[in-house]
């Protein structure tokens, strides 16, 4: 659920979505549900790539991160560097 707040958060404050009172406005959990189906898309097309070293690999974990920041989530202590 937090994931879910983060990224609802993040939509509402960088203007990507405005909440308005409407009977055929789509519903929130649609809107995030969206959100994170992009996201999982991305990740996989990040690590199918099974031809990566080691430290190519660390540099797509870095991807994945930066893929959950811009959904307003962050990596926690992992992306401290």
């Amino acid at each position: 659920m937090e994931l879910y707040k983060e990224i609802l958060t993040h939509m509402l404050t960088t203007g990507q979505i405005q909440i308005n009172f409407q009977c055929n406005a789509p519903a929130i959990t649609d809107i995030v549900n969206d959100k994170c189906y992009e996201a999982l898309q991305k990740i996989k097309t990040i690590i199918k790539d099974d031809s990566l070293s080691d430290k190519e690999c660390f540099l797509k974990i870095e991807e994945i991160i930066c893929v959950l920041e811009d959904l307003g989530s962050n990596g926690g202590n992992r992306h401290d560097f």
